[in-house]
């Protein structure tokens, strides 16, 4: 294994934004390295482990980012659905889902080899 570790995602405060891409720094990696990343269910300033477990987050480590001996890129998005599905949005109830905006930070594992 090259390299692995943690980082932290920041979606900005509330109400945040729907993706945000963070560079890892990488010393050592390659092009041609295979890169991963995955949600890490760990406290942040934001949010409890619970919520890393349950939020609908999709994260995935761009090899084509790769720059040698330097970094690459994790891009991470909300995949909440909008709105428009709910039976009951005419009625003025609103049960959640009514958008892509995330808010704070998130942890992140990664790794390269």
């Amino acid at each position: 294994m090259g390299a692995a570790g943690t980082a932290l995602v920041n979606f900005g405060a509330f109400p945040g934004q729907s993706d945000v891409i963070v560079v890892i720094s990488a010393p050592g990696i390659y092009v041609g390295a295979l890169v991963e990343a995955w949600i890490l269910p760990a406290s942040t300033a934001d949010h409890s482990p619970d919520e890393h477990t349950v939020e609908t987050l999709t994260i995935k480590a761009d090899q084509s980012t790769i720059i040698a001996n330097t970094s690459f890129a994790v891009h991470v998005a909300n995949t909440s659905q909008l709105d428009d599905a709910n039976p009951n949005a005419g009625q003025g109830v609103n049960i959640g889902g009514t958008g892509t905006r995330i808010y704070g930070q998130w942890s992140i594992g990664w790794v390269w080899d």
